[in-house]
C-alpha cells in the first residue's frame, strides 16, 4: 500500500504547472511587448527556486536527524551547580602606576654596553716579579710585592692571577720556589738563584 505524501504531491503539481506554462510560452508566438517576463527569464526563475527549495529540505532533514536529548542521549540524573569565583581587586594608584610601569619596562628597549675589563697580561706580571724579587733568598709573601700595582679594586682579581701564573711557570723554570702552608693561606715566594750561591762561593 502506497502511502500519500501530500507535499511532494503539491511539489510535483507546481512544476507540471510551471513546466506546461514554460512549454507554451515556447510554442505559441511571442506576444505583444508586455510587463511579463521572457520565457528564459521564467525558466531561470524556476530552476532558482527548485535549488532553493532542494537546500531548504535538505537543512530539514540534516535538523531532523541530530542526535536529541532523551532519544540519542541523555543528561545526568543530578545536576551540576557551577560556582563562579568572583574576585574583588584592591589597588591604590600607587599599585596602578607600578604595574603601568613595569608593564612599558618589558617593552622598552634597552641597550647594555659592557665596560672594558682591563687585563694583566703574563709577560707584565713575569717582568714585575723579576724585578720586585731579583736574587731576594729570604722568603716573602707573594701580595706584598704586588700592593704597588693593585690600585684599583677592579684590577685586583687579574693581577693576581696573572701574577701567580708567571710564579708557577717561573717555578718550572727552576727561578722561584713557592710555600703556601694551609689552603687559602699567604703564598710566599724567594728566589731560587739566591739561595743556592752561597753553596756554590763556599765549594768554591
Amino acid at each position: 500500500r502506497r502511502r500519500m505524501r501530500l507535499e511532494l504531491a503539491a511539489d510535483y503539481l507546481v512544476m507540471a504547472a510551471w513546466l506546461a506554462y514554460l512549454k507554451s510560452r515556447l510554442l505559441l508566438p511571442e506576444p505583444p511587448q508586455d510587463d511579463e517576463p521572457a520565457a528564459a527569464d521564467l525558466a531561470a526563475d524556476l530552476a532558482r527556486r527548485l535549488r532553493h527549495l532542494e537546500a531548504i529540505r535538505a537543512a530539514g532533514a540534516l535538523l531532523a536527524n541530530r542526535p536529541r536529548l532523551g532519544r540519542d542521549f541523555f543528561g545526568r540524573g543530578a545536576t551540576e551547580s557551577i560556582e563562579a569565583a568572583k574576585g574583588a581587586w584592591d589597588a591604590s594608584l600607587y599599585d596602578l602606576l607600578s604595574a603601568y610601569a613595569r608593564q612599558r619596562q618589558k617593552q622598552a628597549r634597552s641597550n647594555v654596553t659592557f665596560k672594558q675589563r682591563i687585563v694583566w697580561s703574563l709577560a707584565d706580571a713575569r717582568q714585575v716579579l723579576e724585578r720586585l724579587i731579583g736574587r731576594a733568598a729570604d722568603w716573602s709573601v707573594l701580595d706584598d710585592f704586588l700592593i704597588t700595582y693593585i690600585v684599583a679594586p677592579e684590577m685586583r682579581p687579574t693581577v693576581r692571577a696573572s701574577t701567580f701564573s708567571a710564579a708557577l711557570e717561573m717555578v718550572r723554570e727552576g727561578q722561584l720556589d713557592l710555600r703556601q702552608e694551609a689552603a687559602f693561606a699567604p703564598i710566599w715566594v724567594r728566589s731560587r738563584a739566591a739561595r743556592l750561591t752561597p753553596h756554590l762561593t763556599r765549594e768554591a
